[in-house]
């Protein structure tokens, strides 16, 4: 992610900077000065359009995390076939995921040490979360899925993706050279094998 786009909002290059330069010092050992001169704008400029940078943070997680593209996919693309449906949420799942990974390890370090911040990021998987189990629930009602507990499949999917992205994030290629695409085929079959009537 970086700032030096011309075509950006203000906003975005504060963003940006914010999100880039973060991800490198972690939370504490960035200033706004850094992140303003980092996107080419004042101090001020920052405290006009966030107020502060606990608010830039929080800002960016809203901004660039995954509720939006995925609540669209469940409005707009599913299929009501388990093995398509499952396969594309997991796949734009780790397509947003990994265009977000710089927010993604923001969080994991430093989320802890901001009141208030790790409940704001939360509401992002439990937004999929609600998604994943009404979509459960209604393959169910469809007779499409054996009979279960929608939630419970709903966080058993979201934990197997979510493990997958933070071994990819820390140590990757160190344990496996299976690829994420690998993963989500193997992942997918294996979850559709399990619930299918």
């Amino acid at each position: 992610m970086s700032s030096g786009n011309p075509h950006l909002s203000t906003g975005d290059k504060i963003l940006l900077a914010a999100i880039d330069l973060m991800a490198e010092k972690g939370y504490k050992g960035v200033s706004t000065k850094e992140i303003s001169a980092a996107a080419g704008l004042s101090e001020m400029t920052l405290f006009r359009h966030f107020g502060s940078k606990q608010k830039v943070l929080e800002t960016a997680v809203d901004r660039f995390y995954y509720t939006v593209e995925m609540k669209r996919i469940f409005d707009e693309e599913l299929v009501w076939d388990l093995q398509a449906d499952l396969f594309l949420v997991s796949k734009t799942y780790h397509q947003i995921m990994g265009r977000n990974r710089k927010i993604v390890m923001i969080a994991l370090k430093d989320g802890d040490y901001l009141p208030g911040f790790r409940e704001k990021a939360n509401k992002h998987p439990q937004q999929l979360k609600e998604l994943l189990t009404d979509y459960f629930a209604a393959m169910q009602k469809r007779g499409l899925m054996i009979t279960t507990d929608p939630e419970v499949q709903a966080m058993t999917f979201m934990w197997m993706n979510f493990g997958a992205f933070v071994s990819s994030l820390t140590s990757g290629q160190l344990i496996t050279s299976i690829s994420i695409d690998e993963f989500i085929e193997s992942s997918v079959q294996l979850f559709v094998r399990a619930l299918t009537p």
